[in-house]
């Protein structure tokens, strides 16, 4: 898993409540187990007509949003059933963080064990940068982890993450980076145990 530390990226705007997983990626795509090929799709309904043509008026359809990294929405974001294709296809588009005012509990989890970084901020502070990047299309916002801290224009929004999901997210780590971790202990123990019960 790639290491989040500091991003300093263009946020798009997404002004939508309720943003459920099969919005963020439908169901018909979900017959894969790779985590790669389903940026394409993501958001599929909301950017491309009945005949498969992107709509202008999507926001990740517009320049410069097509290259955004940070994605601004509303509240209880990644709602409804528990793919882990949604934060699959978000990270497969290049979004790297998304900043809400509040997320389903299982998206929430399953962002930092894909690397994504989910931030909640109040509802208040949440508008504030999505006037800016909005009015200011293009408009950079920096994520920096280790201070905890959100830089957007000229205003410092501080926002929690607990520490352990934090260190795994700067160091890289996933479920399978994080075994990796201990393998010289599950060797040692591997190796004891040989010797201690043989006839297993």
């Amino acid at each position: 898993m790639k290491p989040f530390t500091t991003l300093t990226a263009i946020a798009a705007p997404l002004p939508m409540m309720n943003v459920d997983t099969d919005m963020i990626i439908p169901k018909q795509f979900l017959r894969t187990i790779k985590r790669t090929g389903l940026g394409i799709n993501l958001f599929n309904d909301m950017r491309y007509d009945e005949q498969g043509k992107p709509l202008a008026n999507f926001v990740l359809n517009r320049e410069p949003f097509t290259r955004a990294n940070i994605l601004v929405t509303g509240e209880n974001f990644g709602c409804g059933s528990s793919r882990e294709h949604a934060p699959w296809a978000l990270l497969d588009f290049g979004l790297r963080c998304v900043i809400a005012p509040s997320y389903a509990d299982i998206f929430y989890n399953n962002c930092f064990k894909n690397g994504i970084l989910p931030i909640i901020l109040p509802q208040d502070q949440i508008d504030e940068i999505m006037a800016r990047i909005t009015e200011q299309p293009g408009a950079e916002v920096t994520i920096d982890l280790p201070e905890q801290k959100i830089i957007s224009g000229n205003k410092t929004y501080a926002f929690d993450v607990e520490p352990f999901r934090k260190n795994c997210l700067v160091h890289g780590l996933d479920d399978i980076g994080l075994t990796l971790e201990k393998a010289k202990a599950i060797e040692t123990y591997e190796e004891t145990r040989q010797k201690q019960k043989a006839w297993m």
